[in-house]
């Protein structure tokens, strides 16, 4: 037994620690959370100031007595946990669990795995911090009374189902998306028309090149336009003036998690959450700093690798010295930002993480690296007919500096300037020869879709959640799909050209695709109807101000400056009412729209919530006949289907014809579009919409679908609707929609089965129902 026990969070941790620290320690994971609040109400005795009360999940029982066995044999017990305040929490529990005094165990904390870190924070143990524990508890605490007070509001007073939840941080961030989704809806674009005019002249080496100059503005309609080529008919063009301007550009700072997790989304295409896993991995093999951190400090060791780097590899006059301050004074457990361990290593042996790693890397070195230079040129041309001014501009880049190994990547709502391309030499007085000039017509677009990336800008940007919490956020609002993440197809859209050539207008129209988006987040009609409900009663929750003034609240219990429970108990006492006046007051939400008159039967249609999903409803439970239904389509909403669009789809069922002299009947289900066929459905293939497939499709889909069943049936008895299947894992028996394990000793022999031997099986199953597997451990409540 070694004399002393480490405990961490994480396996893969404990591994790489082992090896580093030797023989007389013995490096052991807690898997993260060894304890949470109970479930029965709430966890928490509110009476008695907001006491939390803990227990040890299922799953935890085992990891507990190996600790406590280990924690009892040995001499000094170190708690190593993760340098954040959950990480702090997670030592405390270690303490209370093991019976540790917190006030003499030793806790040391390090945010890179290398040996000279290791060792010096075991050279230089701290105390557990308890400001750090109770900010927290304070977190854990106030979201479980959120959730737990506001969830069984929803399922009271909305009758869709009661799997809806509300959070303090989830909530907000639904509502950012269902604002700008209305923000879209109700956009009006307005065109105007842009003069682009285009010249040639000669370059150094006196090659023709065509460059493009700027019109003065842009025109509201198209007939003024029209008027401005036409005064620049037979017009002559003169270089006015030339400015030849220096510039620069300088490296964004190196990553914190939020910024690593938009340039993965940008540059990668990654999630949020997998650019944290990967990232976790990263840091637990040793490779890069710890990373959760919203500093954009780097140490002086650091700074000192990075330049021995950059001289080495590029050189001296690459190399620039900054230092780069957080914009958020009040940076939570900031020591550094992340950055590669070692900056030697360029790369890492992991294909999984090896992307990110050499994101990371580039990026950290180009923020010790020199600004790129560059010399901008503005030359005003005069329009002799008119003396309006165009403007060309070129940029050559004169020294590249940081831009050799990296440049920052933005998102489609940033403001970015075009690439500005080169001019030719010109001259004051120069003529120029004009090729052809055009005004284009170009609409004004709303704000786009917020990305995972986007998303965690705005929450950063409004003081909402920290480094822990942005990744869990996004993951729990699509889980209880009040966001989704989908694609959205563009639509084609006419746009008018007036050419000036040759001193002849010519009109012209041509066609572009316009309003396409890749993985954004748009709001379900159950989001938007939840967000609707607590904005209306849980105003103070909901509010952009108050969410973030609850962060900085945190903030101060972290740093001493304030009571958690005196906190707690500030926030409850009018939360508590609005649940109280709300249950008490607010009326059912219906979450419906009424769309207009049925022409046949007079009947009301309605766009509304239903069990499975919105959906739009002909007639009412009130009437003799029963109302007709029909699902929304996946890119259909509540708030914008029209009438027309609602009675398409009441078109399902549709025969579509005969196979093999059966009737195919297309239609939609609980569980999505499928195909009937003698009895029998086959679902869709995804790109297939229900509303349009033809015969020809789905007779190749049937036959597919049939050969793919015929490989895996092994045996079929018809009359008790039993069938032994081979799965993934091998063979099991069927029968309706459940399947039942065969067991070992008869697996080999599935095909012998007997029907009785089977119904045997089936009702052995049904009287011992395999124990359920404990759920994955949690990882840090984020």
């Amino acid at each position: 037994m070694a004399k002393n026990l480490v405990i961490v969070e994480s396996p893969a941790k404990a591994k790489t620690i082992e090896k580093i620290l030797g023989k007389d320690f013995e490096v052991k994971s807690c898997f993260g959370h060894i304890r949470d609040l109970e479930k029965d109400d709430m966890g928490i005795d509110i009476e008695n100031n907001f006491k939390p009360k803990y227990v040890i999940p299922d799953d935890k029982e085992k990891v507990v007595k190996e600790l406590k066995k280990l924690a009892k044999d040995t001499d000094e017990v170190w708690l190593a946990t993760d340098e954040d305040r959950e990480g702090e929490a997670i030592s405390w529990h270690l303490c209370e669990v093991l019976n540790l005094d917190p006030k003499t165990t030793k806790r040391i904390v390090f945010h890179e795995i290398t040996k000279p870190a290791i060792e010096n924070a075991v050279q230089h143990p701290r105390k557990l911090d308890m400001d750090r524990v109770n900010a927290q508890q304070a977190r854990r605490i106030l979201d479980r009374i959120v959730g737990f007070e506001i969830s069984p509001v929803l399922w009271r007073k909305m009758s869709m189902r009661n799997s809806l939840s509300a959070g303090r941080v989830q909530s907000v961030a639904v509502r950012l998306i269902v604002e700008r989704e209305r923000e879209i809806n109700t956009f009006n674009s307005v065109s105007t028309f842009k003069v682009e005019a285009w010249f040639t002249g000669k370059d150094i080496n006196g090659k023709s090149i065509s460059f493009k100059a700027d019109g003065p503005g842009k025109f509201k309609t198209a007939e003024d336009a029209e008027k401005f080529l036409q005064q620049c008919v037979g017009a002559a063009y003169t270089v006015k003036d030339i400015q030849v301007k220096p510039g620069k550009k300088s490296p964004a700072a190196p990553f914190t998690t939020s910024t690593l997790q938009q340039e993965a989304s940008r540059k990668l295409g990654y999630s949020v959450s997998k650019t944290m896993l990967l990232a976790q991995k990263l840091y637990e093999s040793g490779n890069i700093t710890y990373m959760r951190t919203d500093s954009v400090n780097l140490s002086d060791t650091a700074v000192g690798e990075i330049e021995k780097a950059i001289k080495t590899s590029f050189g001296d006059k690459y190399h620039q010295h900054r230092k780069f301050k957080n914009k958020n004074e009040s940076a939570q457990e900031a020591h550094e930002a992340i950055r590669p361990t070692y900056m030697e290593n360029t790369t890492v042996d992991d294909s999984d993480t090896r992307k990110l790693y050499e994101l990371i890397w580039k990026r950290t070195i180009a923020s010790q690296m020199a600004d790129a230079e560059l010399e901008k040129t503005i030359a005003k041309i005069d329009i002799s007919t008119n003396h309006e001014e165009l403007s060309a501009s070129g940029e050559v880049l004169k020294f590249d500096g940081f831009l050799k190994v990296y440049m920052e990547s933005h998102d489609d709502e940033d403001e970015t300037e075009e690439q500005e391309g080169s001019l030719p030499p010109l001259a004051v007085k120069q003529s120029l020869d004009l090729k052809e000039m055009k005004a284009t017509e170009r609409f004004s677009r709303p704000a786009p879709r917020y990305t995972e990336a986007s998303l965690v800008k705005k929450l950063e940007e409004l003081g909402i959640g920290r480094p822990s919490t942005y990744a869990p956020t996004i993951t729990t609002i699509q889980k209880r799909n009040y966001v989704e993440k989908r694609d959205k197809e563009g639509v084609k859209r006419d746009f008018r050209i007036l050419l000036l050539k040759e001193d002849k207008i010519t009109k012209q129209t041509d066609a572009e695709n316009t309003g396409a988006e890749k993985s954004k987040l748009f709001p379900t009609d159950l989001g938007m109807i939840v967000t609707d409900f607590l904005n209306q009663y849980f105003n103070n929750v909901m509010d952009y101000g108050f969410t973030a003034k609850i962060e900085e609240e945190f903030d101060e219990i972290a740093s001493g400056k304030k009571v958690w429970n005196k906190m707690i108990s500030e926030f409850y006492s009018p939360f508590h009412k609005d649940v109280e006046n709300t249950l008490e007051n607010a009326e059912r939400v219906k979450g419906e729209r009424p769309l207009g008159t049925d022409a046949a039967t007079g009947k009301p249609i309605v766009a509304r919530m239903g069990r499975y999903g919105p959906m739009i409803q002909i007639g009412s439970v009130e009437d003799e006949e029963k109302p007709r239904f029909a699902k929304l389509k996946a890119t259909q909403s509540i708030e914008t289907i029209t009438l027309d669009e609602a009675m398409e789809l009441f078109k399902l069922p549709r025969t579509i014809g005969q196979f093999e002299d059966s009737d195919v009947v297309i239609n939609i289900g609980r569980f999505g579009p499928y195909a009937q066929h003698d009895k029998k459905f086959y679902s869709l293939k995804k790109e297939m919409d229900p509303y349009t497939v033809e015969l020809d499709e789905i007779g190749p889909l049937i036959a597919e679908k049939r050969a793919a069943k015929d490989e895996r049936t092994i045996k079929i008895f018809e009359k008790e609707k039993i069938q032994i299947l081979k799965g993934p894992y091998g063979p099991y028996i069927k029968q309706g929609l459940k399947n039942y394990k065969i067991p070992k000793e008869k697996i080999d022999n599935a095909a012998d089965l007997t029907v009785e031997e089977a119904k045997a099986i089936i009702e052995d199953v049904k009287a011992n129902p395999p124990k359920k597997k404990a759920p994955p451990r949690k990882k840090k409540a984020e």
